[in-house]
């Protein structure tokens, strides 16, 4: 084995140190440039909201391509979401699911269970059937509507040592919205989600967190009345974190355009939520960055705003993004983007890092180009964005898994 020896290594904040060594091999098949200044080993990412759609929905992600992908862009780890068929809400439909992870898994895939039957909201699942199966509940892509259900559901997963991921939409509010309801919404006739519909449910849930004592996790939050409704709830003491994607912290609705790779949900919200965002992971508020990767076939794109499928592809620019856009800027630190990307979600969803990591070309200035992914998605509001930061490795458990 030879060790790395001369390379920036970025503090995780874990108590043991993990020392980054690689076979002969490697440097047998050009891997030795490694070993100059010129690269960065990172810790593997850890990615806490994708959706790799399978079983159910293969043409659009496997784990298999899901995890190829992963592994492109630094995850050695990732949680999946349940809306898939049969959904998670059985220990029968999530066997289905582990058993391909176990198949097809090259990074560790953490599955959630869903919170209620089918995800229809109308039944409690059996959670303590499925929670030691399930990296924690989450009904993602629906809110769960009936306050008393998502008391209940806080209670028994709080009584399981379990913890409720919530995607926070009050129904009633969305009124057939697709983006956000702002200034492109009406100077082009767009049917507008508004900010209410998210952050109402927020403080819903936090009432309730509070009220039961589970562990409560927001998905995606987009709203900058959603980031005071969390900072507060901290002070408060509330059993709280939170989760934002690259593209809140980079776009607004000024960037859209007339075209489905544009279109996800929660929809890019206003200059002043995404300064909001901004703010909140600086101080904070916002404890990590997840990719809510959520791949779709070319065709389930290309309806335009309106009709397209809700949903872009990102765990294969996520980290570039940051790095160029918050990191190059000094809007914040490399530590920070370490904090965000691996310590924080590591900690929460209690996911260890074990010997995973990646090596980067810091220097390697590239245009994003969709026809270099890996997943089977390539609907990205970023083609064609530059940025630097190209992965050249990634290894799990001492496996090469990227190159």
């Amino acid at each position: 084995m030879r060790e790395f020896d001369k390379v920036q290594k970025i503090n995780t904040n874990y108590e043991t140190e993990v020392m980054f060594s690689l076979e002969d091999e490697l440097f047998d098949s050009g891997i030795s440039a490694f070993n100059t200044p010129e690269y960065t080993i990172l810790p593997g990412f850890c990615d806490v909201h994708v959706h790799f759609r399978e079983p159910g929905f293969s043409y659009k992600e496997t784990i298999e391509s899901g995890c190829k992908a992963a592994a492109r862009g630094g995850y050695t780890a990732v949680c999946t979401m349940p809306n898939l068929n049969p959904v998670p809400d059985s220990v029968e439909h999530l066997k289905a699911q582990l058993d391909i992870i176990e198949k097809d898994a090259c990074i560790d895939v953490f599955p959630y269970a869903s919170i209620t039957i089918g995800q229809k909201g109308e039944e409690m699942s059996d959670l303590e059937s499925i929670g030691k199966m399930a990296i924690a509940f989450s009904d993602d892509g629906r809110g769960v509507q009936d306050e008393d259900m998502m008391r209940e559901a806080m209670t028994r997963a709080k009584a399981l040592g379990s913890m409720i991921v919530a995607h926070c939409e009050v129904n009633d509010l969305l009124r057939g919205g697709y983006i956000h309801d702002g200034q492109y919404a009406k100077e082009h006739g767009h049917r507008g989600i508004c900010s209410a519909s998210e952050y109402e449910q927020v403080a819903r849930d936090i009432k309730l967190s509070k009220e039961t004592g589970c562990p409560y996790h927001v998905c995606h939050i987009s709203t900058k009345e959603t980031v005071e409704l969390i900072r507060q709830a901290k002070k408060d003491g509330v059993d709280i974190t939170c989760e934002t994607a690259p593209h809140y912290l980079i776009l607004d609705d000024s960037n859209l355009k007339e075209d489905g790779k544009f279109k996800m949900n929660p929809p890019l919200r206003g200059e002043e939520d995404k300064i909001a965002l901004i703010e909140g992971i600086k101080d904070g508020t916002i404890d990590m960055i997840a990719t809510d990767h959520a791949p779709h076939s070319e065709e389930e794109k290309s309806r335009g705003l309106e009709k397209s499928a809700f949903g872009i592809v990102g765990i294969e620019t996520a980290f570039p993004l940051v790095y160029t856009y918050l990191v190059k800027t000094g809007i914040i630190s490399m530590e920070k983007a370490v904090e965000l990307l691996v310590t924080n979600p590591r900690k929460r969803f209690n996911i260890p890092l074990g010997n995973d990591f990646s090596i980067w070309n810091l220097s390697d200035e590239y245009e994003i180009n969709p026809d270099d992914f890996l997943s089977k998605g390539k609907a990205t509001p970023f083609e064609g964005t530059k940025v630097f930061g190209k992965c050249v490795l990634t290894v799990k458990d001492g496996r090469i898994v990227y190159k």
